[in-house]
């Protein structure tokens, strides 16, 4: 496994990765379909990388949870990871990554709110705050050496995610008055994958009464990450030759449109995810499961899947079956998803998962949506009175402002969306002023 080169640069070592991409990468490379390991970049200024290192970026992964009726639970060490780069400390051995010519893909997940254009940074920052900032420097450096471009595979839960990336590199480029010959390699030489991702990976089972045992049963690990059985990537293309993940027997499927895919599983599971997560919370629960459990908060989630959601989708293209097994991977006995784990950037969360559902059920019914109005106050009672996990500045201004003035801050939702300040603010006054017994009345 040493002898692998590098091939794959990847954004993020967060437990989404490597419960997913990175155990595929395992998986094709124990099995011989492939040779190659991910070297990993720490997005944002804190991170895990000098754990992961401090592991030689080994760690195990438990995969649980109910599949055709029975049981599964499997452990498995994953090497699939060559080693850390971590540019706030050390900027020059980012760019020298670019300097690999075996390096081939570009694999990232920044969550919805990191793949955005701020247009104030300079190619001279070391390094630059966004990660499309970052990634234009690097692919700058990677031009002028005259290296072939990559295949980008983009795993963040946001519509054109690849898309956007590449308008922003662009965007970049611009501003940074580098030549037309890059703008150009960058759309030529570079193939941007729209990608969706599906497999709820709770990560390190802090919760978990038998973390003692797992830890020492692993070694002392630190970073053991826990995802359920379900997966699939659905991605734009068709790079099967170069990346042989369908061969490999994972749950891959190359296609021309990744849209029907994404909206499904973006607007039932994680905008159920999103449209819950403030709420009980509030109401003092720790996790999925328990939420799922709980005599006031499962009908509420019920709703919001069967009258609000699923009505703006429609029942076609097994939408309802999709929900139905959500349910299911919610309820998994043995994974413990903590609520707050999911809270991380709620507001970019809600703005992409939940709000378009809003607006078209607005739009086909005339009116507002209750059930996603009370989780839009109560998203913004949690930045009031919970623990917000979110950019400091998003959460300064959630904390500060007005119920109404923020429903109108397009900067926050991506539009005006005082529409819902009427329906919305009542839930908000009682989940402010009243107790919880009383919030959820409409149900």
């Amino acid at each position: 496994m040493s002898a692998l080169q590098e091939t794959v640069l990847q954004f993020g070592e967060g437990g989404f990765l490597r419960g997913f991409v990175d155990y595929f990468l395992h998986r094709m490379n124990t099995q011989g379909t492939y040779r190659g390991k991910a070297v990993v970049v720490q997005p944002i200024e804190r991170g895990l990388t000098d754990v992961l290192s401090a592991q030689d970026c080994r760690y195990h992964l438990y995969i649980r949870g109910m599949e055709n009726g029975k049981a599964v639970s499997e452990c498995t060490e994953i090497r699939s990871i060559s080693r850390c780069v971590n540019p706030y400390e050390d900027y020059d051995a980012y760019l020298k990554l670019a300097e690999n010519p075996e390096l081939h893909f570009i694999i990232s997940n920044t969550t919805e709110a990191g793949i955005e254009y701020l247009g104030t940074e300079k190619l001279s920052d070391r390094p630059q705050k966004s990660f499309p900032a970052k990634l234009t420097a690097f692919l700058w450096h990677r031009y002028q050496l005259g290296l072939p471009g990559f295949i980008l595979l983009p795993c963040e839960l946001i519509d054109h995610n690849a898309d956007f990336l590449k308008e922003y590199i662009l965007k970049y480029a611009a501003l940074w008055e580098l030549p037309e010959a890059f703008s150009r390699w960058i759309r030529e030489e570079n193939s941007f994958c729209n990608t969706l991702v599906d497999r709820i990976t709770p990560g390190y089972p802090r919760d978990d009464p038998n973390l003692p045992a797992l830890v020492e049963e692993c070694g002392g690990d630190r970073l053991i990450d826990t995802t359920e059985p379900f997966a699939l990537w659905v991605i734009e293309g068709d790079h099967e030759d170069e990346f042989p993940l369908q061969r490999t027997g994972l749950p891959v499927v190359w296609t021309s449109d990744v849209s029907p895919y994404k909206k499904r599983k973006v607007r039932i599971l994680n905008g159920t995810h999103t449209g819950m997560v403030p709420a009980a919370l509030l109401y003092g629960l720790t996790t999925v499961g328990e939420a799922m459990r709980d005599p006031v908060l499962r009908p509420f989630i019920e709703r919001l899947v069967t009258e609000e959601i699923l009505p703006v989708l429609g029942e076609q293209n097994g939408n309802r079956e999709f929900a139905e097994s959500v349910f299911g991977r919610f309820e998994n006995p043995f994974i413990r998803h903590r609520l707050q784990s999911i809270a991380l950037n709620s507001v970019s969360k809600f703005k992409v998962r939940d709000l378009p559902t809003m607006l078209e059920y607005r739009e086909k019914f005339g009116k507002n949506p209750p059930g996603l109005c009370f989780s839009l106050a109560a998203l913004v009672a949690f930045y009031k009175k919970g623990t917000p996990d979110d950019d400091p500045e998003v959460t300064r201004r959630m904390q500060e402002g007005e119920f109404r003035e923020l429903l109108s801050d397009a900067s926050l939702f991506g539009e005006d969306i005082s529409v819902f300040s009427e329906d919305a603010e009542a839930f908000y006054r009682r989940i402010m002023d009243e107790p919880k017994e009383t919030w959820f009345r409409f149900v």
